[in-house]
């Protein structure tokens, strides 16, 4: 009994599906195998929705949409049974293709949904990524579906865009597929299996086709194709993890992969790998269909690596940022600062103009964080730093992050007093009423970057041994004081 309650609701309708799918297999044509076929294509579109109340997911409207279009296809089944091989019809098309032809926008919209809900905005990449495989795969199905299709057909409009919707369905789905992947394949069960299903899905359907277009193709192992895809659809609704397929993906997942890259790469083969198919078989070439769409996939793939270029660009700078700035207040970090010191000192030099530094240190932030916490200590740090950045603004002083509560400012071109002034008006600006002790140097015209910060440091001791919560000026020759903090 305990085993039993340990069997998830996905893998109960996992074990059922295949089941019946084999008893479906193992019956001859007939009322009995269609009635279990149809059985296992309803029961995929029974489980999405009953995945959908089960779990919840915050963005249901995908697995609705999917639900509607398993339904379409399903329905599409029954009646496919009742006409064809009931009913014996011999019309096309009829009542089954309604069913069938609508259901690929639905199941297309479904995957987009999931898409644009992993990765909300614009995704270039994956748009690009889904037009190159489109591209490929539609080259080939043209060449192996759609016209020997097209062919066999009279020459009736209505019959000829349903052959036509086929095959342009499957490559709408194939791409929203990719959009997926590009999105939200973050390597959850559920998208697992619903890759599956959806791959399975068109694969039984393009060989189904290709029976169709070609008589000497025998199509009745293809019903065993679309068994799998049904019971991989309900599975992936049921298991758990779809609670998380649309959820906003991690920004790894937008890396370009290798298998990305394989695969866009294969895409891109795919137009003149078919006219080398075709040159294999002895069939006539079509030339213009290989030109359009090899120059179409030409431009696809330059605008992919403008993209990747982009993107790689962004990320430099991003890398830049990250190696100047102090990752929690944003301000410039100590090797920065050094560095941006040195061209000051350079500059005030240059134009004999005052440079003066100031070290700036949050009194008493140990007991802070003590009492407070870590997570508390970091908001005060990151307050203190976006509240002296906005008043210092437009004065001439630089602010960076020196080390653990300690701050450094440098300016060029104020004298002391005044910048004495400005960092008074930082007191008021302090996050939870905290204070700080300032140490004050201003630079001699001949010391070197390390004496002038030890100058500021040793001033900064200074106001720390006269009771915190003030400023000293270090004198042209400090003398060197050094009280406990």
């Amino acid at each position: 009994m305990d085993s039993l309650r340990r069997i998830l609701p996905w893998q109960a309708y996992t074990a059922g599906g295949a089941v019946l799918g084999v008893a479906c297999l193992l019956v001859p044509g007939g009322l009995l195998h269609d009635a279990l076929f149809s059985c296992v294509s309803l029961s995929a579109a029974v489980a999405t929705a009953v995945g959908a109340r089960l779990h919840r997911p915050q963005r249901a409207s995908a697995w609705w949409l999917l639900a509607a279009g398993l339904l379409a296809w399903a329905l599409g089944d029954v009646s496919y049974a009742v006409c064809y091989t009931w009913l014996d019809s011999q019309t096309f098309p009829d009542v089954p293709d309604v069913f069938y032809v609508l259901a690929y926008p639905l199941i297309a919209a479904a995957m987009l949904r999931m898409a644009r809900q992993a990765r909300p905005g614009a995704d270039r990449e994956g748009v690009i990524d889904a037009a190159i495989l489109a591209v490929g795969f539609g080259m080939l199905s043209w060449t192996f579906l759609v016209r020997p299709a097209l062919h066999t057909l009279p020459q009736d409009l209505p019959a000829g865009l349903v052959a036509l919707a086929y095959p342009v369905g499957d490559v709408v789905v194939l791409a929203m597929l990719v959009r997926v992947f590009s999105a939200a394949g973050h390597g959850s069960r559920a998208f697992t299996l619903l890759a599956g299903a959806a791959s399975a899905m068109l694969a039984a359907d393009a060989l189904w086709q290709a029976a169709d277009a070609y008589s000497t193709l025998d199509a009745t192992w293809v019903d065993s194709v679309f068994l799998v895809s049904y019971v991989l659809w309900g599975a992936a609704a049921l298991h758990p993890s779809m609670r998380r397929l649309s959820d906003p993906a991690p920004s790894t997942r937008h890396e370009f992969s290798s298998l990305r890259l394989t695969v866009l790469t294969a895409a891109s083969l795919l137009s003149p790998g078919t006219l080398g198919l075709e040159l294999a078989l002895g069939q006539p070439p079509q030339g213009w269909a290989v030109v359009i769409s090899s120059s179409v996939l030409f431009v696809l793939v330059v605008t992919r690596m403008s993209a990747l270029l982009g993107r790689l660009r962004e990320q430099t700078a991003l890398l830049g940022d990250l190696a100047r700035t102090d990752p929690l207040t944003g301000l410039l970090n100590r090797r920065s600062a050094d560095a941006e010191l040195q061209r000051v000192r350079s500059r005030a030099e240059r134009e004999g103009v005052p440079l003066v530094v100031a070290l700036l240190d949050l009194d008493h932030f140990k007991v802070f964080n003590d009492t407070h916490g870590h997570p508390a200590g970091d908001r005060l740090l990151v307050g203190a730093a976006t509240a002296w950045r906005t008043a210092l603004a437009g004065r001439g002083v630089q602010l960076a992050r020196w080390g653990g509560e300690e701050f450094l400012a440098v300016s060029c071109g104020t004298p002391p007093e005044q910048v004495e002034e400005l960092l008074s008006g930082l007191r008021a600006v302090v996050p939870e009423g905290q204070t700080f002790s300032a140490g004050l140097a201003r630079w001699d015209g001949r010391e070197d970057t390390a004496r002038l910060l030890a100058r500021a440091d040793q001033a900064l001791y200074a106001a720390k041994h006269a009771g915190r919560a003030c400023t000293r000026t270090a004198p042209e020759e400090a003398e060197r004081v050094h009280p406990a903090r």
